[in-house]
């Protein structure tokens, strides 16, 4: 219609028309073009990794980025339950911010064909190296696949420090703060981003489908460490003889040592031969069967005493407490086992809340008997009582807490490497106390998990109840105030804790445990099926023998009826 015959002005009309092209009213008006769509990510090849930056933003904590310094395709290997499919084996560094502190230095097995999942491995003792990317979990079973034959990408680093001759007994990287925190947990963050990093840019991918973390010992510690600092970043761990407050044990174990190193206390093979046999007389068939195996550790731990024990009907005290020979115990080698039964209470703030350490499970235990033929027996001696009595310095065949506790308080408490580390007292500390306070908050982890069961993690532990180097009775600490927060039900929802009878610090004589735990957390965190009816298996003490694992406190006792050596001849009771 003309406006002008309708009586309205002319320039009214053109501010009007003006005003409608302002509001976008204009129907007749092309539309604007969409913006075009980012290209799609592309997956990058193995080899165009090599050299590649990991930008320090892309790392949720401090560092000044990392490098790729090595991409290699490695072929398929090996066949059945030892398959290895090819993969990409990735080696990088992340830079410290401070220029004194050394490289992280980490792994990262990308296979081929891809599960969309992760695995990060942790390490042990103080750290030092790489995991084997390509190897298993802890405790695996030889007769599944590992992590990485399953199609996982798999990464590990060394923590933070390359360790030296000693190898995961090397403290010497504690003078360094920065050292001293990846140590204590930043290094799992920073190799954790780094690793997404490179799986994102290999697959073109936003991230794994599902983030687990297996690791023993330290690794455990790491492992429980992992979830409780960075809860979004896992959906379930396998944590195998978690030293999760590792200053005290370390203060706990300083204690062994000091009292092993007293005139006349160490004791030699023949003596912890004599000890193991005398509680196994005393203790075995508790648990309804005699088999070799303390399953009853709890109760054996309260009528077991050395000073009044018996072998064959033999006191197994030395007559007048004094040591006249290899077929019995002086009074001085009673009291050090007596010791390290018992509880270390720290007599001093610890800024991690810690007041003290349980005592070991030494009843029953392989404390390193070299005369024992198997090719693991070096391996228990060496982590256990070792060859050589504690003393200053700490002798090479000297116990693995004893040396671990020589690097620690020269390097790391006291800053001073002539310093006699067995006039420590880990009770009273006196000097070092405030040093040690501080170090306790690295290496003591919080059991506030909160975050990670509301976002439903899952979470399993084990231990061996024949372990004196990290003791079963603090794992049992950890799941019981698990269960002071979110209540047994509550717990159960989330975790589940197994004991295993004769099993040491992950290696044993008498039982070597394995299970196949990453296939029971696979189905509780993917499928909903919580862990039932698990079966561990021995390899080395009686091969092929089973066991029920119990849930905690429960221990499995013999049924009355049936093969010795079969966990169906089991029933799990409190």
């Amino acid at each position: 219609m003309n406006a002008v015959k309708r009586g309205i002005p002319l320039s009214l009309t053109f501010a009007f028309a003006a005003l409608l092209g302002a509001c976008g009213g204009d129907d007749d008006s092309p539309a604007e073009a969409p913006p075009p769509a980012p290209p799609a990510p592309v997956a990058m090849t193995c080899a165009q990794l090599t050299g590649m930056a990991i930008p320090a933003a892309q790392i949720g904590l401090p560092t000044k980025g990392g490098t790729v310094t090595e991409a290699l395709v490695v072929a398929a290997a090996g066949t059945g339950a030892a398959a290895l499919p090819e993969y990409c084996r990735v080696t990088g560094t992340i830079a410290p911010v401070d220029t004194t502190a050394t490289n992280i230095t980490f792994r990262v097995a990308l296979p081929t064909t891809w599960n969309t999942k992760a695995v990060m491995f942790g390490g042990g003792g103080f750290d030092g190296s790489i995991p084997n990317v390509a190897g298993n979990v802890p405790a695996g079973p030889a007769d599944q696949l590992t992590p990485l034959g399953r199609g996982y990408a798999v990464f590990a680093s060394d923590s933070g420090h390359q360790a030296n001759a000693l190898g995961s007994l090397d403290g010497s990287f504690l003078v360094n703060e920065e050292a001293l925190r990846n140590f204590g947990g930043n290094a799992l963050k920073k190799t954790r981003d780094a690793a997404v990093f490179l799986i994102k840019a290999r697959y073109a991918v936003a991230g794994p489908s599902r983030s687990y973390f297996a690791g023993g010992s330290t690794g455990g510690r790491e492992a429980l460490s992992g979830v409780q600092r960075w809860p979004a970043d896992w959906e379930g761990v396998i944590a195998w003889y978690p030293s999760w407050n590792q200053a005290s044990a370390m203060l706990g174990g300083h204690r062994m040592s000091r009292a092993l190193a007293q005139p006349g206390a160490y004791p030699n093979t023949a003596k912890r031969s004599l000890i193991l046999a005398a509680a196994l007389e005393a203790c075995d068939a508790l648990d309804g069967v005699a088999d070799g195996l303390i399953s009853h550790q709890v109760r054996c731990n309260a009528i077991f005493d050395p000073a009044t024990a018996t072998l064959n009907g033999t006191p197994v005290r030395c007559p007048g407490g004094a040591d006249t020979g290899d077929t019995c115990l002086s009074d001085a080698q009673i009291t050090a086992l007596k010791t390290i039964d018992t509880e270390t209470v720290f007599n001093f703030f610890l800024a991690s809340g810690s007041r003290g350490y349980p005592g070991y499970n030494v009843w029953g235990a392989d404390l390193g008997i070299t005369t024992n033929p198997s090719p693991l027996q070096p391996t228990v001696t060496f982590l256990n009582f070792g060859t050589a009595q504690p003393a200053n310095p700490a002798p090479t065949g000297a116990p693995y807490i004893t040396r671990q506790l020589d690097q620690a308080i020269r390097f790391g408490i006291t800053g001073d490497t002539s310093f006699n580390p067995l006039t420590l007292d880990p009770e009273n500390p006196g000097p070092w106390a405030a040093r040690i306070s501080e170090i306790s908050t690295q290496l003591d982890v919080s059991t506030d998990v909160s975050a990670f069961v509301a976002k439903g993690g899952k979470m399993l532990l084990g231990h061996g109840t024949s372990d004196v180097l990290v003791s079963a009775r603090a794992t049992q600490q950890y799941y019981q105030r698990l269960q002071a927060q979110f209540g047994p039900s509550g717990t159960d929802a989330f975790a589940r804790y197994y004991e295993v009878p004769g099993y040491g610090h992950a290696v044993s004589t008498i039982f070597n445990a394995t299970w196949d735990s990453l296939t029971a957390l696979e189905r509780w965190v993917e499928q909903g099926t919580a862990p039932a009816g698990q079966v561990t298996t021995d390899t080395a003490g009686v091969p092929g023998r089973t066991r029920p694992l119990c849930d905690y406190p429960k221990r499995p006792r013999y049924n009355g009826a049936g093969d010795v050596n079969a966990a169906a001849s089991f029933v799990c009771v409190n």
